[in-house]
């Protein structure tokens, strides 16, 4: 087979060699005995990537310390560049024009050191999301949905073998998602809830706040509204959110015949939306973080908090979205799928389709306690408190405990973003469980093997749950490797003109969430991208001073909203499975429901919010329009499901 040689001849005796410096002592050339390379699994045609490499002395250490930029000839593309990273050498912005197999050479005097490279084309890297959520939307088999995908994604970087990217999907992406401390805490705190919501059921806590609440909300509308209501109250994590308002109100819309459609929307369309926008959430310390880091490297004189606090109004998406849920649920009117669901529910009573798969077993948490336990709605409500209040008072001290001295003078904001989230929800979750048995038990409802099966059977309810979420991880791990990601920004990229840079970062974000279920490995992958193109551009099209801020933290708020909206619309969303979940909803069901409201209120969002932010005009003003242009929608293209009340 023929080989590409691309070889990197490397100037180093003419640019480094008097340079080098190892513990303050000058090198000689002999020092470096050789060059590791370490180069991705996968590239893909096109598009830019980079690899480090490390120079070695004669006692196999790190040669650390370079003070001038390492010439290279040989590359084939003008941008490529060595620079000094954290100890290596770096090489930046290199492109390969065609797919095959490619060896590097790096050599230096009598040294030579090569590596293989894989390079292959540039379109395969978005097969396996789109094949997971096409199967999805078709066959409505997530868990095959998502193997497939995982499985195509393994064939296409380990080599095109069919055989070994079957084992690799099995023993490696499958496992890795499960090592991943924040993956597995996550796990944990999801089947651990369900074991608190097993308890809380058998003990008769359940059936007491359903009816509880149904002395004062006995109609769907006022079902729907106290639905979303829990969703703002629980602002803080949107985990926690999802998990805590599908699994407490489930039982109740239930018997008001919501369908298990509508619930899991309102949970999923409450949860990311007000946890990415409010002041004080989980989300704060990542959003912030990233934006800090950008904002050092432009030199912007306003600090990234107070960018982040000025680009909430910008979020037009998730605002926009709180807002069309509520008046969803007031109106009580839909359209599109949710309509025929609603009306099938409320109609018939079936708050599930015949043959619809729910990711939670309902039958294994029964709803009604055993016969003779008195329904008692605070053997629920404590256990949920304790819950909210571990969650806040945890992430308090988390935050304070990373942050030392300097929490003193730090808002609650930047100690809740400095908390370890995983941990405190972890806490909580326990808390929660503990408290539930205890209860049942102290008041002699259950006996404590009784209290102990019920929280069995509510794990076992999460257990389909827990493989999608860990097949959602895996391919979240096929699309990194596939550099779905830098593909999708790399055909994107040339098309950001000045004004209308705020518009498409959140396209590009809605796609890049969709195509990888995780608004956070966007925000991660776009921030340091578009951020410095919304601060250059617009200064190099001579805009006004204000204009230009106005462009960049109008960017900035694309990011955060557009990463929500293709999480919504994704089948491979690890939130938007948690919302089936806990809505005991099947989880196509959910999605295909939920997309066209997603979609509307995006499209609302891009054209009255998005567009208009390039030309300067207040997100205040686009918020406006676009709650009355939403309002319109519900009135004349939705219908009413359910009948009024007398």
């Amino acid at each position: 087979m023929n080989k590409t040689y691309l070889t990197v001849f490397v100037a180093i005796f003419f640019s480094i060699f008097p340079n080098l410096n190892l513990n303050g002592q000058e090198l000689s050339p002999n020092s470096i005995i050789h060059f590791r390379l370490e180069t991705p699994k996968t590239v893909l045609n096109n598009v830019p990537f980079s690899l480090k490499v490390e120079a070695l002395n004669e006692k196999n250490k790190l040669v650390e310390s370079f003070s001038d930029t390492v010439k290279i000839a040989g590359i084939g593309h003008d941008h490529a560049k060595f620079v000094l990273s954290a100890g290596k050498l770096e090489l930046t912005n290199a492109i390969v024009e065609t797919s095959g197999k490619r060896e590097i050479v790096l050599k230096f005097n009598k040294i030579e050191s090569s590596s293989t490279l894989r390079v292959i084309p540039n379109f395969l890297s978005v097969l396996p999301p789109l094949l997971a959520i096409a199967l999805a939307f078709i066959a409505r088999q997530v868990l095959v949905s998502l193997f497939c995908g995982v499985w195509l994604g393994a064939i296409f970087i380990f080599d095109y073998n069919i055989a070994r990217g079957f084992m690799e999907t099995i023993d490696s992406f499958l496992v890795k998602s499960l090592i991943d401390p924040d993956h597995a805490a996550i796990l944990i705190f999801s089947l651990t809830l369900g074991g608190m919501v097993g308890v809380m059921s058998k003990a008769g806590g359940t059936h007491g706040i359903v009816q509880k609440l149904t002395k004062y909300a006995n109609h769907p509308r006022g079902g729907q509204v106290a639905c979303w209501a829990m969703g703002l109250l629980i602002f803080f994590d949107d985990y926690a959110n999802t998990l805590i308002v599908g699994n407490t109100m489930r039982p109740f819309t239930d018997r008001l015949k919501i369908s298990r459609e509508k619930l899991s929307y309102i949970v999923d369309s409450t949860a990311a939306p007000v946890a990415s926008v409010a002041l004080i959430s989980t989300w704060i310390g990542f959003q912030v973080g990233l934006v800090d880091q950008v904002l050092s490297a432009i030199d912007f004189p306003i600090n990234a908090y107070t960018v982040f606090l000025q680009s909430i109004p910008y979020a037009t998406y998730s605002l926009l979205a709180l807002f069309f849920v509520l008046m969803v649920a007031l109106t009580l009117r839909d359209f599109g799928p949710m309509y025929k669901a609603e009306k099938r529910s409320y109609t018939t009573g079936k708050v599930l389709r015949d043959g619809a798969q729910p990711l939670t077993d309902s039958a294994a948490i029964e709803v009604s306690a055993e016969e003779g336990i008195e329904p008692r709605w605070y053997n629920a409500i404590i256990p949920i408190l304790l819950v909210i209040t571990t969650t806040l008072v945890g992430l308090y001290f988390s935050g304070s405990a990373a942050l030392g001295d300097s929490a003193k003078t730090a808002t609650l904001g930047q100690i809740f973003g400095e908390s370890n989230s995983f941990d405190v929800l972890l806490w909580a979750s326990f808390v929660g469980l503990f408290s539930a048995i205890l209860l049942a038990t102290f008041q002699k409802l259950l006996k404590l093997g009784d209290a102990i099966e019920a929280a069995v059977n509510g794990y076992k309810s999460m257990m389909l749950a827990a493989m999608i979420l860990i097949l959602a991880w895996a391919i979240g791990d096929i699309c990194a490797s596939l550099h779905t990601a830098d593909y999708i920004i790399s055909i994107t990229k040339n098309i950001l003109s000045a004004h209308y840079i705020p518009f498409i970062t959140f396209v590009v974000a809605a796609f890049i969430s969709f195509s990888t279920g995780s608004s956070w490995a966007t925000m991660a992958i776009l921030t340091p991208i578009v951020v410095p193109i919304a601060h250059e551009v617009p200064i190099a099209a001579n805009f006004d001073p204000a204009l230009c801020t106005n462009i960049l933290i109008a960017t900035v708020g694309a990011i955060l909203s557009g990463s929500v909206l293709g999480d919504h619309c994704s089948p491979i969303s690890d939130t938007t499975i948690l919302s089936s979940m806990a809505s005991a909803a099947d989880h196509v069901d959910h999605v295909r429901t939920q997309m066209p409201y997603a979609l509307v209120v995006g499209g609302v969002a891009s054209i009255i919010g998005y567009i208009p932010s390039g030309w300067g005009l207040s997100p205040y003003i686009s918020l406006g329009f676009g709650m009355v242009i939403l309002i319109l929608v519900i009135r004349f293209i939705g219908k009413k499901a359910t009948a009024e009340v007398a």
